[in-house]
Formats: structure tokens, sequence, C-alpha cells
């Protein structure tokens, strides 16, 4: 089964800690061994696994991510947000992590972050939980 996590962006450009929200996922999907499977289903939007204990690690990705895709760059895309979709291609759609004993086995450092290129915006995450 494929469970549906709703974000609600308030930025251009933002990063989401839903760790917490994908770990209840997985408390009550029971499953104790598995893997976790995130995706997201926009083009521009993102998932990545990173430092979630320092705040600024989340601003720093973001200040190095529009050094290297700036927002007007005379990209021909009509609808004006090119610079998402690159970013977002960049990141990835999607994560893969191993459920050990019931739960996520990220590292000590580690989260989970929605990655919002294009926003503000209503978002989803879509997750799916497999069993050993």
């Amino acid at each position: 089964m494929i469970q549906y996590l709703d974000v609600r962006t308030s930025g251009r450009t933002e990063l989401i800690d839903i760790t917490p929200k994908i770990n209840e996922i997985v408390l009550n999907s029971g499953i104790k061994n598995g893997i976790c499977y995130i995706f997201v289903p926009h083009t521009t939007a993102a998932v990545t696994i990173n430092e979630n204990s320092d705040p600024y690690v989340k601003s720093d990705m973001i200040k190095e991510l529009n050094k290297i895709v700036p927002f007007d760059d005379n990209y021909k895309h009509m609808e004006g947000n090119s610079a998402a979709h690159i970013k977002a291609s960049i990141i990835g759609s999607s994560e893969t992590i191993i459920i050990h004993n019931g739960k996520l086995l990220l590292g000590t450092w580690q989260g989970i972050y929605f990655c919002e290129f294009d926003g503000p915006r209503s978002r989803k995450v879509a997750i799916k939980i497999i069993e050993d």
C-alpha cells in the first residue's frame, strides 16, 4: 500500500524536515524489517537525506544550489521555473531507507528533507513500505 504525506511549503525554495512524519508512518506500519521508499511525484521538488542537527546546513545547501542554478539565467522554459526543474533533477525524486527493528536506519545526524524549489505550494510525498 502507498501512503501519502501532505506537505505545505511557504517559500520559493525551502527544505522541510519530514523525518518525524516518515518515522510515524513506519511505526504505524508495524513492519520490523524492510525498506521504506520515499518518492516525490513533482518535477520542481525533491527529497534528500542530510544532517538535521544544525539548521545552517539547510540554508547553506539552498545558498549553494542557488549559486549553481540561479533563478534567472535566460532559460527558455515558458513557465519561468527552469531553475526549479534543474535543482529537482540534481537532488533527485526518491530515497530508499532500510527499516531495522521497526526504525529507519538513519545515521545519528541524518534527517529526510522535502526540497521545495518552486513554492509556495501544496505537495505530496508517496511512501511505500516493503517487509523483508
